[in-house]
């Protein structure tokens, strides 16, 4: 049986001392409860204060927001794998739609990120998804399965079954609208369907699938409760710890 893995996307938000205070108030809200796998993911700045202030929560673990694929190098303002390494990252979010969109991200750039995370002993959290007017053509799974096949090429079962894919309709990140619980799992049986061809049947089942795009505690248990939807990547409403403990919270109930 899959996991669930609920992770706090802050995106460009939170100073060390608000990271801080963040992760002692979350950890009062979210109580004994380990059902929930917890990916707290801080700008890089803040990924140090976050792992002192969960020195005595060592379940909880820390992701990044992206990495560039090489270990050195003439690289002005990038982050490399062996870096995130040295901070106990434990995963890494790549081929955000903010990424692909804002930053001209490929498939093929977000493919030489995967791949290098894996050589560092890194997770990547790999995001997929449409915008709305691919989903008003009727473009969904061409979409879907064009990233898919793209960011994950050559990539081993192991490192397939070690790779967590979010499912992020691009129209539902931030704007409030949020995918129907029919339309995600409909989403995210398509991307177990695909990551199968891709690698096999036994191989598709084990991996994590997330959805992220405006996942509040008033959808996330609703949301969760779909048999390939396998947790939660939180954008704005990570940004409340009382808000983000009622999700992971929703992601545990039977």
């Amino acid at each position: 049986m899959r996991k669930k893995i609920v992770a706090a996307n802050w995106k460009m938000n939170m100073t060390q001392g608000e990271a801080s205070a963040f992760v002692g108030t979350f950890l009062l809200e979210i109580g004994e409860s380990r059902d929930v796998e917890v990916v707290l993911v801080p700008p890089f700045t803040a990924i140090a204060a976050v792992n002192a202030a969960l020195e005595h929560a060592q379940h909880i673990k820390v992701g990044a927001q992206n990495m560039h694929w090489e270990r050195s190098g003439a690289f002005t303002g990038e982050i490399s794998p062996a870096m995130l390494r040295d901070l106990f990252v434990r995963y890494v979010v790549l081929g955000h739609s903010e990424r692909r969109t804002l930053f001209g991200e490929t498939d093929e750039i977000v493919n030489r990120k995967v791949r290098a995370a894996h050589e560092a002993m890194l997770r990547p959290i790999l995001c997929v998804g449409e915008s709305l007017e691919q989903r008003e053509r009727g473009d969904v799974e061409k979409v879907l399965s064009t990233q898919l096949r793209g960011s994950l090429a050559g990539l081993s079962a192991r490192e397939l079954q070690e790779t967590v894919i979010a499912y992020e309709p691009v129209w539902a990140i931030g704007t409030g609208k949020t995918a129907t619980a029919e339309q995600a799992q409909e989403a995210h049986a398509f991307i177990r369907q695909v990551l199968g061809e891709i690698s096999e049947e036994a191989t598709a089942d084990k991996i994590r699938i997330q959805y992220g795009g405006s996942v509040k505690p008033d959808n996330a248990r609703t949301l969760m409760s779909q048999p390939d939807i396998d947790g939660a990547l939180v954008g704005g409403a990570s940004l409340d710890p009382r808000s983000f403990a009622l999700i992971v919270q929703g992601a545990g109930e039977k």
